[in-house]
């Protein structure tokens, strides 16, 4: 997924490491674009990653309750760490819009604190756009219930499209 480029603009940008690495240009529909404090990126400053490409990170799968579900449901993708990681990602505040334009801010903590997911699959199947997909973020709540509360449950935004790095 990654591969070695030279990075010109890295004087304009100085949080940039000298050698960035860019990921390659997405060969499905892209469903994700990150954007704002990334080191790697495949198109003009931002990162695009279709299903596949989220598929070649690390998985994760964990079932929790979640008040959108009338029971524990199995979700499965990669962390929100991992997928930052693989940006270089570098700042501190996250931006999470949705298809319909709502939008919440996370704290990047969040992201290594707790094994939040990006769930790309629900009970083993691609979530569809009508179940909250075709991306979900969602919070390990049972295994932290501290997380049950209003503030963690509008961080859960579905049907993701873009996540703003600042």
């Amino acid at each position: 997924m990654l591969r070695r480029r030279p990075l010109l603009a890295c004087a304009a940008l100085p949080w940039l490491p000298a050698a960035a690495l860019a990921l390659d240009e997405p060969s499905g529909a892209v469903v994700l674009t990150l954007s704002g404090r990334i080191a790697r990126a495949n198109r003009s400053n931002v990162a695009v990653f279709d299903q596949a490409m989220l598929a070649q990170l690390p998985q994760t799968a964990f079932s929790v309750r979640t008040p959108w579900y009338d029971r524990a449901r199995k979700f499965s993708g990669p962390l929100l760490r991992e997928l930052l990681a693989s940006v270089g990602s570098t700042g501190q505040q996250l931006r999470a819009v949705a298809l319909n334009d709502y939008r919440v801010d996370i704290p990047a903590e969040d992201a290594q604190r707790y094994d939040v997911l990006l769930a790309t699959r629900l009970d083993d199947q691609p979530i569809a756009v009508r179940d909250k997909g075709p991306l979900f973020i969602i919070y390990p709540f049972d295994q932290h219930p501290g997380l049950r509360t209003p503030v963690y449950y509008s961080r859960c935004a579905w049907q993701l499209k873009a996540i703003e790095v600042s």
